[in-house]
């Protein structure tokens, strides 16, 4: 009987704030809880259990968990007026760098837990409801990885096609905006053989794409069975091999990593998929040194210039972040003469915001918030004119998309290209978990329409143009 059948199992919602590492790590707290007893929801209303699953790196980050953490507090009172009762935790980064603040504001917590110790979150939860406030926070010796429970079979089916796979974690570079290296500690890989594990587990329950996970993913090294260090780029040619995954991709990096390997593998294996998230953030020398980047503009296009050299149809996205301390507006001009120069398919953009703890935080030379937000939008106009150019680019091209999901009207289906942009187009239901060849036809708001250019027998094989 599984715990979902227990008609007195316990609940726990999951609400998860920010990068798609936390996605990852809200699975796993999951399936770590499930082991126990819990069963996820996805009515907060019904949940036995709240955990919020908190990002640091957006702005005000820290206001917005404790605004979720007064309605919980409300919440918690209606339901013991009604002769109930609930747990309410935070996790994340902002838990691992405000874990003791949360607990002294906020006393509805009952448990803080830093992303290092979510293998343990069943005897932290014990432990709570016992009637402990427990603020968990520390870098424990040993690997989290090796303690989280593998993703049920049941699950990862009700989880889709696509996936998410955390094979690095933490950052080295300490940029002087980020958290990371504090909230998430040093660079750390898992062993090739339980990525590759996890990866067939994945295969097995039908997931036909992987997105590879890191801080710094493409710093990996993890350890094959001899003891000897992997690149990211051989773990690529090595995931493509288990059957019935088709696709590999990877975020985030950074262009310190971008090495040899890497762009090979891109070169010269069609799992792996031409899009790279490589973030820049300025395209001002002076403001790269001041950010502790250690990489100048000339340096980021130079590696472009590489990787287009490998794989000409590479679609490239980027972080920018406007109005770090000290930017002026020549430095801004440089950002914007970088945008044009790479041509993005995409890219996120934000204005600075300080981050307490971190060297960016003391600098004096604020950029007044009105001139951050005349440059964020001058800067959205032409990322926004790029998306547009690389979109109508894919017009009349017929690319091979996996087909993920229904479409939004009666005989329709949808699904990603390579490029990672949102297809649609008419085609039965029965194609869904198939790679089709798709004719683009046209451009919409916030995605592509396509036409399906081969018949597709049913129990066919997947199709690539």
């Amino acid at each position: 009987m599984t715990n979902a059948s227990l008609p007195n199992a316990r609940k726990v919602f999951i609400k998860t704030y920010g990068c798609q590492m936390n996605v990852y790590d809200s699975e796993r707290m999951a399936d770590a809880l499930g082991a126990s007893g819990y069963v996820e929801t996805k009515e907060m209303a019904e949940a036995d259990l709240v955990l919020l699953n908190t990002c640091h790196i957006r702005e005000k980050a820290s206001e917005k968990v404790f605004s979720e953490l007064g309605r919980l507090r409300e919440m918690r009172a209606e339901r013991r007026e009604a002769g109930g009762d609930l747990m309410v935790g935070v996790t994340g980064c902002v838990a691992q760098a405000e874990g003791d603040e949360i607990a002294r504001r906020a006393p509805v917590v009952d448990l803080v837990v830093g992303p290092q110790s979510y293998h343990r979150l069943p005897e932290i939860v014990a432990r709570a409801r016992s009637g402990e406030k427990v603020v968990d926070t520390e870098f424990p010796p040993e690997d989290k990885f090796s303690h989280l429970p593998a993703a049920s079979r049941e699950a990862t089916i009700a989880r889709g096609l696509t996936a998410f796979l955390t094979v690095q974690e933490g950052c080295d570079k300490f940029c002087s905006f980020c958290v990371v290296p504090y909230t998430r500690g040093a660079e750390t890989s898992r062993p090739v053989a339980d990525v590759l594990a996890e990866a067939r587990r994945l295969a097995d329950a039908g997931v036909r794409e992987v997105t590879l996970l890191g801080q710094n993913v493409n710093a990996y090294h993890g350890l094959d069975a001899t003891g000897r260090p992997m690149g990211l780029g051989e773990l690529c040619f090595r995931l493509a091999d288990i059957p019935g995954l088709s696709r590999v991709r990877y975020t985030t990096s950074h262009p310190l990593d971008m090495d040899d390997g890497l762009i090979a593998a891109h070169r010269d294996l069609d799992a792996l998929m031409p899009y790279l998230h490589l973030p820049v953030q300025s395209g001002s020398d002076a403001i790269l040194k001041a950010m502790n980047r250690r990489h100048t503009a000339a340096q980021y296009l130079a590696i472009i210039e590489r990787i287009r050299a490998a794989k000409p149809d590479m679609a490239l996205s980027g972080d920018f972040i406007v109005g770090f301390p000290g930017e002026t507006d020549e430095d801004f001009e440089a950002t914007l003469a970088l945008v044009e120069a790479v041509g993005y398919a995409s890219a996120f953009t934000f204005k600075y915001s300080t981050r307490p703890g971190t060297p960016g935080a003391s600098m004096t030379d604020q950029v007044p918030e009105p001139v951050k937000a005349e440059r964020l939008a001058r800067l959205n106009a032409a990322i926004a004119a790029g998306t547009a150019r690389f979109a109508q680019s894919c017009v009349a091209r017929t690319l091979p998309v996996l087909i993920d999901k229904k479409g939004r009207n009666p005989g329709q289906v949808g699904g990603r290209s390579p490029y990672l942009q949102a297809v649609h187009m008419d085609g039965p239901e029965r194609l869904i978990g198939q790679i089709v060849p798709v004719e683009i036809v046209a451009v919409g708001n916030n995605s592509l329409k396509g036409r399906i250019v081969t018949r597709v027998e049913p129990g066919s094989a997947s199709l690539v143009a």
